[in-house]
């Protein structure tokens, strides 16, 4: 957190004056590593179908949405509220912080039970807690004044920008299942006591894919043959007690009951973690969940976690659900209109899979995966792709035109697409350790010998090995090093 504010990532929203809890604003490194985030989730989940598109939906939607939705009588959490200050926190929260253990979804009479049991009294004063009670987490709003006036609220979801425009979508179209709607947008939701920085925040943001689909089609996919023997790292809720991950190829994962719609899709959402954001495996995992953990309208829920220091273990980070026909029913009948199609004669509510990232908790994510603490050295080793800035351009002295030759690479490599910046001033030493802290991946300096040579010195920032590249070659020779090619095949 402290690297975090210091580098320029993300610091508490509104600095200059009394911070509310909850709210964060993304700095220059971290505005650049969300949106390389959101980049690389649109450019790939939207290539998965050639019928998947994203659209952007308004962020506040009348009372209507969200009684259809079911937000408006469901959508609330457990609190425990201290007798002596008036302190609230989420009673999940609070058991899970004590004992160390999920209690996701437990009933209210269970928690203050536990509560009473271990004897757990105010996080802040020691004084005793209230029996539990619940609170709607979502923010209402007026929108115009006088009779004109209509009750809305902040949407605390993007899903449901997706299923209040499925119809016009699908028919403008052309009709085709399945179709997928993607919004990558903000969330609100009024926390009881928001904490661990941006992993649980009021104001957020999503990336969701809603996949539009027939429900006779959930037993096949037509790429399946492709991920059958991919081997997906899962853990069944019967081996919780154990923790162990079970890793097995996504044909034999349909003993535990998943049909080939949902395991493909499974599949595609490991392989953007592991191949695309190259985190390593033994810190991923998909962790069922069962009964009241789940959301009720969820037939299969499993959360995408991954394993972070900071945070003590595993967090969820993503989310891949079944949600069946639940929302575009509700909008339905509490609309009035027809939520069914009809293709080729057959007449029926679309059925959805929603794949759900939170990404600012991706992005906390790959900081803490990213931070290494070296004798020497702080360092980020973000992957290539996120990595806020592709290149570091550095004259060795700022004299005898090494700068003006640095320059010109600096512009050359930005006509090619390249996201570089120049720095001339400190010691060349002192200029790699910045790079170094906000995890830019190379370092490419000009020295005496590159005014001869035509070469220039390219630093990886991981392993802080340095081979001579002839500057013609720099751009062909960067790119691969930044789609993972080894250091020794850049150069000498």
């Amino acid at each position: 957190m402290e690297l975090a504010k210091r580098r320029g990532f993300f610091w508490q929203a509104a600095p200059l004056h009394n911070p509310i809890a909850g709210f964060y604003d993304y700095a220059p490194m971290g505005s650049l590593v969300k949106r390389r985030f959101e980049s690389l989730w649109r450019n790939y989940f939207l290539s998965l179908d050639d019928n998947f598109y994203e659209i952007e939906a308004s962020v506040i939607m009348p009372e209507n949405v969200f009684k259809a939705s079911g937000h408006l009588a469901s959508f609330v959490d457990p609190i425990a509220k201290c007798k002596k200050c008036g302190h609230a926190e989420r009673a999940d929260h609070l058991l899970e912080d004590v004992l160390k253990e999920s209690f996701e979804g437990l009933a209210a009479s269970d928690m203050i039970a536990l509560i009473k049991k271990h004897g757990i009294k105010c996080q802040k004063c020691k004084g005793p807690l209230e029996e539990v009670g619940v609170l709607n987490m979502m923010f209402p709003l007026d929108v115009g004044t006088g009779k004109e006036a209509k009750k809305a609220y902040l949407t605390p979801e993007t899903a449901q920008g997706a299923y209040v425009n499925f119809a016009l979508a699908f028919d403008v179209m052309r009709r085709k299942l399945p179709l997928g709607l993607a919004i990558i947008g903000k969330a609100f939701r009024n926390e009881i006591s928001p904490r661990q920085g941006l992993i649980r925040m009021r104001e957020f943001t999503q990336a969701e894919l809603q996949i539009f689909f027939d429900p006779d089609a959930i037993t096949s996919h037509p790429k399946f043959k492709d991920i059958e023997g991919y081997q997906l790292r899962l853990l069944p809720a019967k081996s919780r007690d154990s923790g162990k991950v079970a890793v097995l190829p996504a044909g034999q994962a349909k003993e535990l009951g998943l049909p080939e719609f949902y395991l493909y899709h499974m599949a595609m959402v490991q392989k953007f973690y592991l191949e695309v954001l190259r985190l390593p495996e033994q810190r991923f995992r998909f962790r069922e969940l069962v009964g009241e953990e789940k959301a009720f309208y969820n037939k299969y829920h499993w959360d995408i976690e991954a394993n972070l220091d900071t945070l003590g273990g595993w967090k969820e980070i993503a989310g891949l659900h079944y949600r069946t026909d639940h929302d575009l029913q509700g909008h339905g009948q509490v609309s009035g209109q027809k939520v069914a199609v009809n293709i080729e004669g057959k007449e029926f509510v679309p059925h959805v899979l929603e794949i759900s990232m939170g990404v600012d908790r991706n992005v906390y994510g790959l900081l803490d995966l990213a931070y290494s603490e070296e004798p020497e050295r702080v360092v980020l080793k973000f992957p290539r792709a996120v990595a806020p800035f592709d290149a570091g351009i550095f004259p060795l002295v700022r004299k005898d035109g090494l700068d003006a030759k640095a320059r010109v690479i600096f512009d050359v490599l930005k006509q090619h697409g390249f996201r570089v910046f120049y720095d001339e001033s400190g010691s060349i030493g002192r200029r790699y350790r910045r790079i170094d802290e906000i995890g830019v991946p190379a370092g490419i300096t000009v020295d005496y010998d590159s005014m001869q040579q035509e070469d220039v010195t390219l630093r990886d920032r991981d392993s802080m090995q340095q081979v001579r590249i002839k500057i013609e070659q720099l751009p062909a020779k960067l790119r691969a090093f930044l789609q993972g090619a080894a250091m020794e095949a850049s150069g000498k």
